[in-house]
């Protein structure tokens, strides 16, 4: 009984140790600032501060033939100026997670859950009187699918799905119709057919990391061939082991977010953009 104790004892940090070299982890994560102050400037100006808290992780597994990749976007950020006062200029929040069974070297059998909101309240300010025009989980989206994930390296990965369900989320109705959402109701599903790539990569002796993830979606009704597009790119350049400069974008297309002019009149979809760059403290793991 004894000696079976021992051997046990003996394996268990192996085990352990076996377990713990299934996972691997990477990320970035840091804060960024930016004033502009000016006294007897002659040639006018305006006074102005902004910052945004910055994380982008991945958590990801992989043992024998099974992978379980996960990745998280986070942003917030404010803008200042003496005039407009403290106004929310990026917030996102992206989760995905995705299993996959390896089928073959390069291929895998998976399935993907991905969600996104934002994090605090939005809004318009075009008028003379702010509009809120957003909050967590006004609008979200949620997006299962399963489908086929080519990974020719450990630092891209190419996933198809032909069966994907997409969930507009609004938690307050108020907000329905500017989501694609029937008004009063705070939920729309559509199953189309969806895309998702992303690359990964530290180069430059890890001084350099670049992260893009490109989402695609056209749902199976009359509107197929429209395609919902949402493009996020995390540029981050370390100067020293805590100065990093960054450059961080959005690109979306949704063709069921209309635009209303200011007689509330509705036109099409458009094109959504936005960068922020920034320098300021930063931590790599």
């Amino acid at each position: 009984m004894k000696k079976s104790l021992l051997i046990l004892a003996a394996l268990l940090p192996l085990s352990l140790s076996a377990q713990e070299s299934a996972w691997s982890h990477s990320g970035l994560t840091g804060i960024n600032f930016s004033q502009t102050s000016f006294t007897n400037w002659s040639e006018g100006g305006e006074n102005s501060m902004a910052t945004n808290v910055y994380l982008n992780g991945s958590l990801n597994y992989k043992e024998g033939k099974n992978a379980w990749d996960n990745d998280l976007s986070a942003n917030f950020g404010l803008n200042y100026t003496e005039a407009t006062k403290w106004r929310k200029n990026i917030d996102n929040l992206n989760i995905a997670s995705k299993y996959g069974r390896q089928v073959s070297e390069k291929l895998y059998l998976a399935a993907l859950l991905d969600f996104k909101t934002q994090m605090g309240y939005g809004y318009d300010y075009s008028g003379e009187e702010r509009k809120l025009t957003s909050k967590f989980l006004t609008p979200g989206y949620l997006n299962l699918s399963v489908g086929i994930d080519y990974k020719p390296n450990d630092h891209i990965s190419i996933y198809y799905s032909p069966v994907a369900g997409k969930m507009t989320l609004t938690n307050d109705t108020a907000f329905s119709k500017n989501y694609g959402v029937d008004e009063g109701k705070k939920t729309r599903f559509e199953l189309g057919t969806t895309f998702k790539g992303t690359v990964n990569y530290s180069l430059m002796q890890d001084k350099l990391t670049l992260k893009s993830t490109l989402d695609l979606f056209t749902p199976y009704n009359d509107t197929f061939g429209n395609v919902d597009v949402n493009w996020d790119v995390l540029v981050g350049l370390n100067v020293t082991s805590l100065l990093t400069v960054t450059f961080q974008s959005t690109l979306k297309y949704d063709d069921d977010i209309k635009t209303f002019d200011d007689a509330g009149v509705q036109h099409g979809a458009k094109v959504q953009f936005k960068e922020i760059l920034g320098v300021g403290l930063s931590y790599k793991f």
